[in-house]
């Protein structure tokens, strides 16, 4: 079992940066694939990025250069920097966790899920 457990969002004007941080707990998450989805109002969710255990990194094409995603296993920690940020990155962003190496997008490939933490960027 592991327990995520988001942090950092909050209201931020557009060009600014947020660090949302996902907190885990449970056993074994230095060997976990780590990944951010976000989901806005009446839209599906959508992948952000992903890291593995290997610290391989594989990101939305969307978030590429604004978006970096790291993990402290020290302290069981996901992370993940947001710069330049736009209205349209207004979303709740969950962290989830898989077993396993590839840093998948799909939603359904990843077990665990946090509650999610609101980012909201005004214009």
């Amino acid at each position: 079992q592991v327990q995520l457990v988001e942090s950092g969002g909050g209201l931020v004007q557009a060009g600014g940066s947020l660090r949302l941080s996902c907190a885990a707990s449970g056993r074994a998450f230095s060997s976990y694939t780590m990944g951010w989805f976000r989901q806005a109002p009446e839209k599906e969710r959508e992948f952000v990025a992903a890291i593995n255990w290997m610290s391989g990194t594989y990101y939305a094409d969307s978030m590429k250069g604004r978006f970096t995603i790291s993990r402290d296993n020290a302290q069981n920690t996901l992370f993940l920097q947001m710069n330049s940020l736009k209205p349209e990155d207004t979303a709740v962003y969950y962290c989830a966790s898989r077993s396993g190496s590839r840093t998948s997008p799909q939603p359904g490939e990843y077990r665990y899920w946090g509650q999610g933490t609101q980012v909201t960027v005004s214009s």
